[in-house]
């Protein structure tokens, strides 16, 4: 059975004095995770910090508050309501867009990098053909994220 020692948080039971071995330095390699992204290597992928700390006006964030632990009046307001229907018309009401219409012309599968044939580093032919070769591990840029893949068959029939 273990005593419980007031006034002593688990960070001041244990710390680590760098003796230890620690073999997870880096990030995890894309096997050793559940978030596939598709990329091979994880350094190559870009990182886009948030544009607020997170946490910092939270309650908890110190020790004394962790131990005082939150009140019912302190968390109510924290609360989100359920999100309900907003009944619009259905042009530009896609969720995870910016409002903009769906066009079926456009394909919804993102295509990644179009690389010239030549890898931009050999003799130059005339001509604007690329190929795809995946999505780049940081973020594109709009006129990259704005290319889609249209498959044969997605294109209707030609009426006759």
């Amino acid at each position: 059975m273990t005593e419980r020692i007031d006034g002593i948080m688990g960070d001041d039971v244990y710390q680590p004095d760098g003796s230890e071995i620690q073999e997870d330095t880096g990030p995890l390699e894309p096997e050793d995770t559940l978030d596939d992204r598709g990329i091979p290597e994880v350094l190559d992928e870009g990182y886009s910090p948030p544009e607020r700390p997170f946490g910092v006006d939270e309650i908890g964030t110190t020790a004394a508050e962790q131990q005082a632990g939150e009140t019912l009046d302190e968390r109510l307001p924290r609360e989100r309501p359920d999100v309900q229907d907003s009944g619009g018309d259905g042009l530009g009401d896609t969720p995870d867009t910016d409002g903009e219409l769906l066009d079926l012309e456009a394909g919804e599968r993102r295509s990644g990098r179009l690389v010239a044939p030549d890898e931009g580093v050999h003799v130059r032919r005339d001509g604007m053909v690329g190929e795809d070769v995946g999505i780049d591990g940081g973020a594109a840029s709009a006129e990259e994220a704005a290319v889609h893949v249209v498959s044969d068959s997605d294109w209707p029939e030609p009426e006759e």
